[in-house]
This record gives structure tokens, C-alpha cells and sequence, in this order.
């Protein structure tokens, strides 16, 4: 095992970013169950079906930018000379500034094909136009927030999403009371003026030396942005076309209140998984950028991050898994339970997210384009092929069964891709922890599949507690007993015994 001081890094950056995307989680679910009352069923059908819409225009005018600006960003800090540095953020603002308005653009254009695609009919034509404006403010937003995610700056990144969340929450809750359905395209409108605002506030805290840069050079560093840039946009928008294609089928086979549940059920297991990939996604990134040429490191990394995210994200499955139809009433309705029958499928793909998304950045951090465009394509074209055929057999489930399998397929591949490009190997701590895992998490699911009602909550529940004792016990090894996290844990009763510590 490797020296407790990498997992406390790793733990740190972790916890910051998994600490914002904690906070917004509980206002997030607060919010869906608002939204849920106020505009029922088909009111978050609705929204639904217009962020992928408008996501899906975005994902392909935005050339991935905004993504491979992170790689960008990160290097040219990591390199540590200012003035290159300065030209790559500039690059990247102005860049994002002109992907913004193609966007919006695009979005005015095919309006009236998207919504007779979508919806079936022309009558939402005007509010994708409209929604088009959140393409421009989204663009410039992410453009700020990669400068805080390239230069490391996570506490900041964590503020800017909590900040975002809680003032989008007052105002869409706000909106919604007021004009019900009709305040939909409004608050999609401020979610993107706010998340704009907020990015620049903390952007502008990142020193960025002064550069006179003429319009050629921009071109030809955006064009060097756009070379990985379009793989990312070519992944992007894979996964904006599944998510739309998948709603697409659901709502035209059992209709937009079919569309309502399932996104009930595919909000809970992603805000989830916010919280452990937003927290991989912010500080591991660049990190392994700077070290992806030397592969023993490389692996070592990787390795370690795959740990830390299957211990922190293993207790929250499992008590999710236990108490999935509570949960679907507490943050929803009863008109929502049926959504239940989806989570668990839901949240063992997250899980094989989880696993699977540390042997991905492999190919990012390295550049190779074509082999993240060829990866995505297979891996999205098997996903959508599965959520066709098992959508028609086996109704709005069939979708979740085609997430959690593709998933399997998506970790098997990323496995041999890492294999090929940095020769790795799962360590036999992750090897351990990724068996312990299937264990509880096969268990949890059968339980919930075959136990009936409260024993079910009962006995899942009890297996929650013990996995999470499980994964407190691992952290302690890793961490080290004189880790603060593992101190405030031992002061409740019986966490000593738990994390193998002998009582005073």
C-alpha cells in the first residue's frame, strides 16, 4: 500500500468538491421535490425534454472547449511560465465567447426541427430559440470555471457551484410559484445568468499576467484547442443524443408522464453520482495530466483514486439502494413511485461510473483523441441499441437495464484501453475493494428486488450499515489513525472498534 500522504491529497480535493456537491445534492433534491408538487409529472417531463434539447445543440456547437481548456490550462500553469499561461486563458475566453454564439445560433436555426423531433409538434419552436441565450452564458460560464479547474483552484470551484445552486434554487422556486409551467423557460434563462455571474466572480480571483494577443494567434490557439476539443464534443454529444433519444422513445411509447418518473429515478442516481465524479473529475484531472508520461506514476495515481471513489461512494449506494421507494416519496410524490423500479438498475451503473471513469481520463490526460471518440462511439451506440430494444420489451425499466449494462461493457473496455496505452493493471487493493463491493451491492439489490416492503428497507439497511463500516475501516488504513477525519469519527461511540482502534 502506497504512502497514506497521496490518499490524504486525494481525500482533501475529495472532500472539498464532494462537500459542495453534498450541499448540492440535499438543496437539489429539496428543489426537485418542490418542483415536483408545483408542476407535477409532466411539468418535470417538461423540463426535461428542453435541457436536452438545448443540451444537445450546445454539446456540438461548443467543440468541446471547455473541456480540453482544463488539459490546456493545466499545463501551461504546470510549466509555470507565466506569459504562456496567460495567452492559453485568453485563447479559451475568447474562444468560448464564439462557440457561445454559434450555439445560440444553431439553436435559432433548428428550432422548429428539434421540437417537431422532441415533442412531436412545432409549438415549442420559440422557447428553444429563446433557451438558445443559455448556450451563450453556458459557454462563457464553463470557460470560467475550466481556468479555476486547470489551475487547481478548488476551493473556489466548490464555492461557485455551491453559490450557483442556492441562488438558482430561491429564483426557480421563486418562478415556478408564480407562473407554474409557464415560469419553465424563464428559470432555465436565470439558472444560466446566475451560473454566469458566479463564474466570473471567482474566475477574476485567478492572476492572469497581461498579453497583448492579436485575432491570428487566437485562431491558431483555438484551433489547438479544437483538436482535443472534438473528441470531448463528439463524446458530448453521444451522450446529449442518448439522453435524448432515450427520453424520446420513453415519451412516445408510454407517454410524458412515463418521461416524469424516469427522470425522477435518473435525478436521484445522478445528483449521487455528482457527488463522487465532480470531486474526481476537479482535482484528478490535472493532476494526472502533469504525470500521465511517466506510467508507473500514472498507474499509482489511478489506482489510488479508483479507492478512494469506490470507498466514499459505496455506503451512499447502498443506503440508497435499501430505501428506494422512501426516498422517491420524500423528494417527489406518490405519483412518482414508480421511478423506484428503476433506481437500483440506476445505481449500479453509477457504481461501474465510478469504477470505471479514473481508467477514462487515461485517454484524456494523454490526448489521444481518436481513441476517446472510438471508445464513446461503441460504448453510446451499444447503450442506445440496448435502451430501444428493452424500452419496447420491458417498458421505462428497460432503460435502467441498458444504463447498468453498458456500464459493465464501459469498464471491461476502459480496462484494456489502459491496459494498451500506459500498460495498467488494477492494484490488489482495488482488486479487493471492487470484490467486497459486489458482494454488498449484489446482496442490497436482490434484497430490494425480492424481499417485500419494510423488510426490505430493514434488511437492506442493515447491510448498508455494515458496508459502511466496511468502507470507514478501509479510509482509516489508508488515511492513518492521527488523520482528522478518522479522529472526528472515533469519537462516536463504537467507530473505535470499527476502524480497528483500541479504546483508551
Amino acid at each position: 500500500m502506497t504512502e497514506p500522504n497521496s490518499y490524504n491529497q486525494i481525500l482533501r480535493s475529495s472532500s472539498i468538491m464532494g462537500g459542495a456537491q453534498g450541499l448540492n445534492y440535499i438543496v437539489g433534491l429539496l428543489r426537485v421535490k418542490i418542483v415536483a408538487v408545483l408542476l407535477g409529472l409532466s411539468g418535470v417531463g417538461l423540463i426535461s425534454l428542453y435541457q436536452s434539447a438545448v443540451s444537445l445543440v450546445g454539446t456540438a456547437s461548443g467543440l468541446g472547449i471547455g473541456s480540453s481548456g482544463v488539459r490546456e490550462v493545466a499545463q501551461a500553469y504546470g510549466n509555470q511560465e507565466a506569459a504562456n499561461a496567460a495567452v492559453t486563458v485568453r485563447v479559451l475566453r475568447r474562444a468560448c465567447w464564439a462557440t457561445g454564439f454559434l450555439g445560440w445560433g444553431l439553436a435559432a436555426a433548428l428550432a422548429k426541427p428539434i421540437s417537431k423531433w422532441v415533442f412531436g409538434t412545432p409549438e415549442h419552436a420559440f422557447a428553444i430559440t429563446v433557451l438558445g441565450a443559455t448556450l451563450l452564458m453556458g459557454s462563457v460560464s464553463g470557460g470560467q470555471m475550466a481556468v479555476l479547474q486547470g489551475v487547481r483552484r478548488i476551493g473556489d470551484l466548490a464555492r461557485a457551484n455551491v453559490a450557483s445552486m442556492l441562488i438558482n434554487t430561491v429564483i426557480m422556486i421563486s418562478l415556478y410559484v408564480w407562473l407554474k409551467q409557464k415560469g419553465i423557460v424563464p428559470a432555465l434563462l436565470a439558472n444560466a445568468a446566475v451560473a454566469l455571474a458566479v463564474s466570473w466572480w471567482f474566475a477574476r480571483r485567478v492572476k492572469v499576467e497581461p498579453v497583448a494577443l492579436r485575432w491570428r494567434d487566437t485562431l491558431a490557439g483555438a484551433g489547438h484547442l479544437v483538436g482535443l476539443g472534438i473528441a470531448f464534443m463528439w463524446s458530448g454529444l453521444l451522450t446529449a443524443g442518448l439522453d435524448i433519444a432515450t427520453r424520446t422513445v420513453i415519451t412516445r411509447e408510454y407517454g410524458v408522464d412515463a418521461a416524469g418518473y424516469y427522470q425522477a429515478a435518473w435525478a436521484l442516481s445522478g445528483t449521487f453520482a455528482g457527488f463522487i465524479l465532480a470531486a474526481m473529475g476537479a482535482d484528478f484531472y490535472p493532476r494526472l495530466t502533469k504525470v500521465i508520461q511517466d506510467r508507473v506514476q500514472a498507474t499509482r495515481i489511478v489506482n489510488e483514486q479508483t479507492e478512494i471513489g469506490v470507498l466514499l461512494a459505496l455506503p451512499g449506494l447502498l443506503a440508497t439502494l435499501a430505501f428506494a421507494p422512501l426516498i422517491i416519496r420524500i423528494f417527489y410524490t406518490a405519483d412518482f413511485l414508480a421511478g423506484a423500479a428503476l433506481l437500483p438498475w440506476f445505481l449500479l451503473g453509477i457504481f461501474g461510473r465510478v469504477v470505471s471513469w479514473p481508467l477514462g481520463f487515461i485517454q484524456l490526460a494523454k490526448g489521444t483523441g481518436r481513441w476517446f471518440m472510438a471508445t464513446e462511439t461503441i460504448f453510446i451506440a451499444f447503450q442506445l441499441g440496448l435502451v430501444i430494444w428493452l424500452v419496447r420489451r420491458v417498458g421505462t425499466v428497460g432503460a435502467a437495464y441498458a444504463f447498468a449494462a453498458a456500464y459493465v461493457l464501459y469498464t471491461v473496455g476502459m480496462l484494456w484501453v489502459a491496459s494498451t496505452l500506459i500498460d495498467f493493471r488494477w492494484s490488489r487493493d482495488v482488486k479487493r475493494l471492487l470484490a467486497i463491493s459486489g458482494v454488498f451491492l449484489t446482496a442490497t439489490v436482490t434484497v430490494r428486488l425480492w424481499v417485500p416492503g419494510w423488510q426490505a428497507a430493514v434488511v437492506g439497511g442493515s447491510i448498508a450499515i455494515v458496508g459502511a463500516s466496511v468502507s470507514l475501516r478501509e479510509l482509516a488504513a489508508r488515511l492513518g489513525t492521527e488523520h482528522r477525519l478518522i479522529r472526528a469519527c472515533a469519537r462516536v461511540p463504537g467507530i473505535r472498534w470499527v476502524i480497528g482502534l483500541r479504546a483508551k
